[in-house]
Protein backbone atom coordinates (compact mmCIF):
# COMPACT_ATOMS: atom_id res chain seq x y z
CA UNK A 1 0.00 0.00 0.00
CA UNK A 2 1.27 3.45 -1.16
CA UNK A 3 0.34 6.45 1.55
CA UNK A 4 2.21 9.85 1.29
CA UNK A 5 3.13 11.75 4.36
CA UNK A 6 2.95 15.15 4.37
CA UNK A 7 4.41 17.54 6.46
CA UNK A 8 2.08 20.34 7.03
CA UNK A 9 4.15 23.18 8.75
CA UNK A 10 2.83 26.79 10.64
CA UNK A 11 3.36 29.51 7.97
CA UNK A 12 6.68 31.53 8.67
CA UNK A 13 8.08 28.82 11.44
CA UNK A 14 11.16 28.63 8.61
CA UNK A 15 11.90 32.22 9.21
CA UNK A 16 12.15 31.90 12.85
CA UNK A 17 15.33 29.56 12.40
CA UNK A 18 18.19 30.69 11.68
CA UNK A 19 20.42 29.05 8.43
CA UNK A 20 22.46 26.48 10.91
CA UNK A 21 19.14 25.23 12.68
CA UNK A 22 17.11 24.77 9.04
CA UNK A 23 20.23 23.10 8.09
CA UNK A 24 20.94 20.48 11.07
CA UNK A 25 16.70 19.93 10.70
CA UNK A 26 16.81 19.16 6.82
CA UNK A 27 19.87 16.44 7.62
CA UNK A 28 17.52 15.01 10.41
CA UNK A 29 14.91 14.57 7.34
CA UNK A 30 17.66 13.38 4.90
CA UNK A 31 18.85 10.59 7.19
CA UNK A 32 15.08 9.96 7.99
CA UNK A 33 14.51 9.18 3.80
CA UNK A 34 17.92 7.22 4.30
CA UNK A 35 16.51 4.68 6.68
CA UNK A 36 13.80 4.51 4.84
CA UNK A 37 15.13 4.04 1.44
CA UNK A 38 17.32 1.33 2.97
CA UNK A 39 14.15 -0.48 3.98
CA UNK A 40 13.11 -0.36 0.61
CA UNK A 41 10.10 2.07 1.91
CA UNK A 42 10.83 5.21 -0.02
CA UNK A 43 8.81 5.59 -3.22
CA UNK A 44 9.68 9.61 -3.04
CA UNK A 45 10.40 12.30 -0.55
CA UNK A 46 10.80 16.47 -1.47
CA UNK A 47 10.98 19.49 0.41
CA UNK A 48 9.02 22.15 -1.04
CA UNK A 49 9.63 25.80 -0.75
CA UNK A 50 7.40 27.64 1.51
CA UNK A 51 4.19 29.42 -0.43
CA UNK A 52 5.79 32.38 -0.75
CA UNK A 53 7.07 30.67 -4.09
CA UNK A 54 3.69 28.72 -5.03
CA UNK A 55 0.76 29.50 -7.09
CA UNK A 56 -2.61 28.19 -7.14
CA UNK A 57 -4.95 27.60 -10.15
CA UNK A 58 -8.40 27.01 -10.43
CA UNK A 59 -10.62 26.16 -13.63
CA UNK A 60 -14.09 27.66 -13.70
CA UNK A 61 -15.25 26.41 -17.41
CA UNK A 62 -13.04 28.00 -19.69
CA UNK A 63 -11.34 30.36 -17.85
CA UNK A 64 -8.75 29.55 -15.51
CA UNK A 65 -7.75 31.94 -12.43
CA UNK A 66 -3.98 32.00 -10.71
CA UNK A 67 -3.54 33.11 -7.41
CA UNK A 68 -0.08 33.87 -6.42
CA UNK A 69 1.35 32.63 -3.11
CA UNK A 70 1.32 33.73 0.06
CA UNK A 71 -2.18 32.32 0.72
CA UNK A 72 -3.52 34.29 3.44
CA UNK A 73 -6.39 32.08 3.79
CA UNK A 74 -4.48 29.55 5.29
CA UNK A 75 -1.90 29.08 8.52
CA UNK A 76 -0.30 26.33 7.22
CA UNK A 77 1.61 25.19 4.45
CA UNK A 78 2.57 21.48 3.03
CA UNK A 79 6.46 21.94 3.45
CA UNK A 80 6.95 18.36 2.33
CA UNK A 81 6.61 15.00 1.79
CA UNK A 82 7.69 11.45 2.13
CA UNK A 83 5.90 8.83 -0.71
CA UNK A 84 6.32 5.11 1.01
CA UNK A 85 5.37 1.94 0.27
CA UNK A 86 4.06 -0.21 3.61
CA UNK A 87 1.78 -3.09 4.42
CA UNK A 88 -0.92 -1.54 6.86
CA UNK A 89 -2.18 2.17 7.76
CA UNK A 90 -0.86 1.43 11.31
CA UNK A 91 2.67 0.87 9.91
CA UNK A 92 2.61 4.07 7.74
CA UNK A 93 1.53 5.93 11.26
CA UNK A 94 4.04 4.55 13.16
CA UNK A 95 6.55 5.46 10.52
CA UNK A 96 4.98 8.85 10.57
CA UNK A 97 5.64 9.15 14.64
CA UNK A 98 9.09 8.19 14.18
CA UNK A 99 9.62 11.51 11.25
CA UNK A 100 11.68 14.05 12.64
CA UNK A 101 9.17 16.86 11.40
CA UNK A 102 6.55 15.53 14.27
CA UNK A 103 8.20 17.87 16.74
CA UNK A 104 7.88 20.93 15.06
CA UNK A 105 5.22 20.31 12.24
CA UNK A 106 2.04 17.78 11.61
CA UNK A 107 2.69 14.76 9.51
CA UNK A 108 -0.45 13.61 8.05
CA UNK A 109 -0.99 10.17 6.91
CA UNK A 110 -2.85 9.76 3.50
CA UNK A 111 -3.47 6.41 1.75
CA UNK A 112 -2.97 6.60 -1.87
CA UNK A 113 -6.21 6.10 -4.33
CA UNK A 114 -7.81 6.48 -7.24
CA UNK A 115 -10.21 10.09 -6.82
CA UNK A 116 -13.22 7.73 -6.93
CA UNK A 117 -12.46 6.16 -4.14
CA UNK A 118 -14.31 7.08 -0.86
Amino acid sequence: MKFMLLIVEPRGQRGTRSEDEGRALYAEMVEFGQGLAARGQLLASESLRPDSHGVRIQRRGEQASLVDGPFAETREMVGGFFLIECDSRDEAVRIAEACPAARFATVEVRECAPCYVK
